[in-house]
């Protein structure tokens, strides 16, 4: 794989996104071994770039992140 390949195959980051029970958000990178949680979705999203620029501080890092909100909902049918 050639350095423009991986370049453009690592321009974009997903992190899945769950809330807690508490109200809070936890996101995990599903590429890298990249965490992070946040009590609202505003400082999630300062949370992510903060880990990301972290994760990548001797490397480029992707131009951009995708925040999926992943939500699980049971509803009763009777």
């Amino acid at each position: 794989m050639t350095g423009v390949s991986y370049y453009r195959a690592m321009s974009e980051l997903i992190f899945e996104v769950t809330q807690e029970a508490d109200g809070g958000y936890v996101a995990e990178c599903l590429t890298e071994n990249i965490f992070t949680q946040a009590d609202s979705w505003e400082n999630l999203r300062v949370n992510v770039k903060e880990a990301v620029t972290a994760f990548y501080f001797d490397a480029v890092a992707p131009t951009s992140l995708r925040l999926h909100l992943v939500r699980d909902e049971v509803l009763s049918v009777a």
